[in-house]
């Protein structure tokens, strides 16, 4: 099997950058765009997306359906989308958590396969005028397997092998464990600088005293600046797994003070600088 036809439902940052590092890549065949009409219109205008179609057209005709929109779509759509869908189709999709997707591809899709996917990429600004071919790039991107007969098919493999193609490293995890693992490498840091540009905002009232700072209030706020719109429904899906991140920060914290208290720091910013090291030893967005 080859890919002839995808449908990207959701044309956005990720949907966009995912079409225009196909085309990058080599893919010859057509690019479906599924979204509002102003998310077409710019998709069009920008050569990200060959035609814009309604949801049940672009289902019926493509071979492997991206599906990049908010978690609470992507579960809404799979509801609905095997009626629709051209037989023996994969569909993946580029959810921030796999748990509640997985179930629901798993539930929902008989004609096709479900293959549950995560780019570990992105941007802090949204929509597909900033989309990028080169944003997977280096990048891990995980894919969640909920047995090992949905990697077994054709579609699957040639994914996994556009996957390849496209620059991005492919990682399989259980979906459980993908949200696990994210809570605490993406979700806690997301809530950390939300948290910190709220403190500083309410301790620096007077704009200008913000001025009075070096890069790194700006490199530690730079996620502050994430819409809630779409963490919304990461936060709600992973709830658990995040509490449990957050209270372990928490008393991460709560130790920082008793240390301060004392005046001895030495062994948190050992330990931190050791970790920060590891961290930047790997590529980006690697999870191996």
């Amino acid at each position: 099997m080859a890919f002839s036809t995808v449908a990207v439902v959701g044309v956005g940052l990720i949907g966009g950058s995912f079409a225009l590092a196909l085309r990058k890549a080599g893919f010859t065949g057509r690019i479906l765009g599924v979204s509002s009409p102003p998310a077409v219109r710019a998709a069009l205008e920008k050569g990200v997306i060959d035609e814009a179609k309604p949801l049940e057209e672009a289902l019926r005709e493509a071979d492997l359906v991206y599906l990049a929109q908010t978690i609470e779509r992507i579960i809404e759509t799979l509801k609905i989308a095997d009626r629709f869908l051209k037989p023996g189709a994969l569909v993946t999709d580029a959810g921030s958590t796999k748990a509640e997707i997985a179930a629901a591809g798993a539930a929902c899709i008989r004609r096709g396969r479900f293959l549950g996917g995560h780019p570990m990429a992105g941007k802090e600004t949204r929509g597909v005028e900033q989309a990028e071919a080169d944003l997977f790039a280096g990048r891990t991107y995980v894919l969640t397997p909920q047995s090992p007969q949905d990697l077994e098919s054709p579609a699957a493999a040639e994914f996994v092998d556009w996957i390849r193609r496209i620059g991005a490293r492919p990682v399989f995890l259980d979906p459980v464990e993908h949200d696990r693992i994210v809570s605490w490498t993406s979700h806690l840091p997301q809530l950390a600088s939300t948290a910190l540009a709220g403190a500083v905002a309410r301790a620096l009232e007077r704009g200008e005293e913000a001025q009075i700072a070096g890069p790194g209030l700006r490199d530690m706020t730079r996620l502050a600046m994430s819409s809630y719109e779409v963490w919304r429904d990461i936060l709600a899906t992973n709830r658990q797994h995040i509490l449990e991140a957050l209270e372990a920060y928490i008393c991460e914290l709560e130790q920082l003070r008793r240390g301060l208290e004392r005046s001895d720091l030495s062994s948190e910013f050992a330990a931190g600088a050791e970790f920060a090291a590891r961290l930047r030893a790997k590529p980006p967005g690697d999870l191996a």
